[in-house]
Order: structure tokens, then sequence, then C-alpha cells
């Protein structure tokens, strides 16, 4: 682990690169989805193009988890943003020769998230290694901040760089941003988990390590019950967000500007939140943060739920609600992961988690589409509110879950306390 003096440095140098990338990403994303409605205009395309970038993280998050464990996690890092990189400078190509079809666009949506499915288990790992545990938390709401950030200023730079540029600049862009990403893995060193605990995992075949991930999974009581939680919520409540453009126009009566004014909302909800958990470093137990986070969500809700049509400045205040407790339960939530789980394992529980997790927007979306066709959304933000609610209230009184943090994994065969080596 890292010391006190010296791991904001090396940490913060690898972070803010990180960071720089997502927001050229954010903006090619931006650029992406625009072309697609303007040169299809089909809500369909629209959706599938959605549901491509889903994918990969369904279906190989576990697996990708399991290799993360296996393989030297700054070239992980390093390998997923140029992979990356060269789809936008392969996009950028085919702007630029005139030859672009929506089927690129799929293709691109699959092969970003390809490299999100290892880079994500392997950015969140290495950041247990390289910052102290009591800062898990903050380090949460740094992230939590700059994913408000992007909902907010992504769109805004899409759009400028659109207006500037031809979209193949825009795609250049994102390559350039990748290489800030880059450039910083090369010279820092990203700490590791021990040789010889690496090896004992190598013994068997990464089929069995990802297995592995769901047993760890599977016999941690708290996170059970926490995934059971969230993944009800998230069901439920989620898909709410993808269908709100229908509450503004249809309820509230508004426009496109409206529209945007609600997601700006929420992203400066997520801005905030994340800047006070960041600040504040949440309560003593991380539980506590992340289950005070879920019941502030159910607040929101059901504040937008019971809107009337008149007073949209109400919902939009039940939106931004929402975002702020999103970076309050979020944040807490992976610091949680990450003081449990070994380091050496982390890769196959947080890639499990990942991938379970994203699986609940389409099984939600296909739930709430029909019915809220039938109930509307208000009702469908009302009915999900008071499920974070009761949800979280309920939380309280789960003896395991409040327990989670203090579950200690024992492994047959290997030592029960980690060793680091310091570089790699």
């Amino acid at each position: 682990m890292s010391t006190e003096s010296d791991w904001r440095t090396r940490f913060f140098t690898v972070w803010i690169g990180q960071q720089l990338s997502l927001v050229g990403t954010a903006a090619a994303q931006f650029a992406l989805v625009f072309w697609l409605a303007k040169t299809t205009g089909s809500a369909t395309v629209l959706a599938a193009a959605t549901m491509a970038a889903r994918i990969p993280n369904i279906l190989l998050g576990p697996f990708a988890g399991a290799l993360v464990d296996r393989w030297n996690r700054r070239a992980v890092m390093l390998v997923s943003d140029a992979f990356i990189a060269l789809v936008s400078l392969w996009l950028a190509y085919v702007f630029w020769a005139g030859a672009m079809q929506p089927w690129h666009v799929y293709v691109a949506m699959i092969a970003r998230a390809l490299g999100e499915a290892f880079h994500g288990p392997a950015m969140h790992a290495s950041t247990t290694l390289m910052v102290p545990e009591k800062h898990y938390t903050r380090i949460g709401g740094l992230n939590q901040t700059i994913l408000g950030m992007l909902n907010l200023a992504g769109p805004l730079l899409g759009a400028l760089l659109i207006s500037l540029m031809p979209l193949h600049g825009v795609m250049l862009v994102d390559g350039a941003t990748a290489a800030l990403a880059i450039v910083p893995l090369l010279f820092i060193a990203i700490p590791q988990p021990a040789r010889d605990l690496v090896r004992v995992l190598k013994a068997s075949s990464f089929l069995a390590n990802a297995r592995e991930g769901l047993r760890l999974v599977l016999n941690w009581p708290g996170m059970l019950i926490m995934l059971a939680l969230a993944s009800t919520m998230k069901i439920v409540l989620m898909p709410a967000f993808s269908l709100a453009p229908l509450l503004v126009l249809e309820h509230f009566g508004g426009g496109a500007a409206e529209v945007s004014f609600f997601e700006a909302a929420c992203g400066a909800g997520m801005l905030v939140g994340g800047l006070i958990l960041g600040a504040w470093g949440g309560f003593r137990k991380k539980i506590h943060t992340n289950v005070f986070g879920i019941i502030g969500i159910g607040v929101g809700s059901i504040v937008i739920g019971l809107s009337p049509s008149s007073m949209f400045a109400l919902a939009l205040a039940g939106i931004f609600l929402i975002g702020t407790m999103i970076a309050m339960t979020d944040g807490p939530f992976a610091a949680i992961q990450q003081a449990v789980v070994p380091v050496e394992k982390q890769g196959r529980v947080f890639g499990l988690l990942r991938s379970l997790f994203a699986l609940t927007t389409p099984i939600g979306l296909a739930i709430a589409g029909p019915v809220a066709d039938v109930v509307g959304v208000g009702l469908w933000f009302l009915a999900g509110g008071c499920l974070f609610l009761a949800g979280g209230i309920a939380s309280f009184f789960i003896r395991p879950l409040m327990r989670i943090e203090d579950h200690k994994f024992v492994d047959e065969g290997t030592p029960e306390t980690v060793q680091v080596v310091a570089g790699d």
C-alpha cells in the first residue's frame, strides 16, 4: 500500500489522465448518438446502440475480472486505453472517407465497451492498492463528481465540437484525450498483488477463477442482501430515467429545453454530491452513508412522482436530490468493495458485480416500457421512490447488511494477510 506521504502524487497523476480521457469519450459518444439520430431518425436504432454498449459488460464482466486478477493491472489499463483510442481513430477514418454507416456505430459501441469491461475492474482494483483505506470513500466521491460533470459537460462539449469541426475531427479529439490516459501509465508504477499469490491463482484455469468470484460473493451474506436490494431497486427505478423525457413532455408540457434541464439537474446533483462526499468522507461506517443515499433517492423520486403538472421546478428539485444521493450511494458502495475484498480477488468480484448491475437495465426497460405506457411515468417514479424509501429504512434492521464491512475472506491455501509489491 502506498504511504501517506507519496500516494497522492502517483495516484492523481494516473487518475487525472483517466478523467481527461473520459471527457473526450463523453463528447465523442454524444457526437455518435447525434449522428445516428440525425441519420436514421429511428428510436429502435438508438435503443439497439444502447444495448450494444452494454452487452460486453453483461456477458464478459466475470471473465474479464478473472483475467485482470491474473494479469498485470497496469498493462491491462494500457492495452484497454490504447484499444479504445484505436477505435476512435478507426471512426475518424470512416467519417473522413465518407463511408460511415449505422452498423459502424454498433461495432464501435461494442468495441469501446469491450475495452471498458477490462479497464474498469483494473482501475478499480489498482485504486485499492494506491490509496490508503481511509480515503476510499473520498475517492469514490471524486469519481461521482466527475461522472456528474460528464453528464453536464459531455453533451455541451460534444455539441460545441460538432459546430467547430467535422465529425472525424471529433473522433480525433477523443483519440488525443486517450493519449492523456496512456502517457502517465508509462511512467507511474502501479502496485500489484504479491507474485506468490498470483502464481497460486494462475495454477488453476481462468474459468475456475471466474467461478471463484461467484463463490466469494455467494459466501458474503451482506453483499448478497445488498445485491438483492440494489438489483430490485435498479430494475424498478433506473428505467424511469430513460423514460423521463416522456414525463417532461407529456405531464409537464415541456419541450427540448425542459428535457435538457431535467437531465442537467441530475448531473449537477451528482457533481454536488460527489464534492460533498469527497470533502466529508461519509459516516464512519460506509454502509450508513450508502443507506442514507438510498433513502434520499427514494425521497427525490417520490417528489417527482407527486409533482403537479404546473410545478416543473419541484420535479427539478427532486431529480437534483436524486443525483446528489446517487453519489452518496455509489461512492461508499465502491469503497466497501475495496476495503473488504482481498486485492488479489478484486478483479473477479468487481467484474461480476459490474455484470450483474449492467443486466438490470435491459430487464428494467423491458418491464418499465409497457407498464409506464399504461400507468404513466409519474406513477412509475412514485412506486420506485416508495420502494427505495422502504428498502433504505428496512436496511437498518438487517444485521448482515449492517455488518457488510466486517466480513473476512478466508481462502484455503491463501494467506489471510495480503501482501503487495510496490511496483510491477
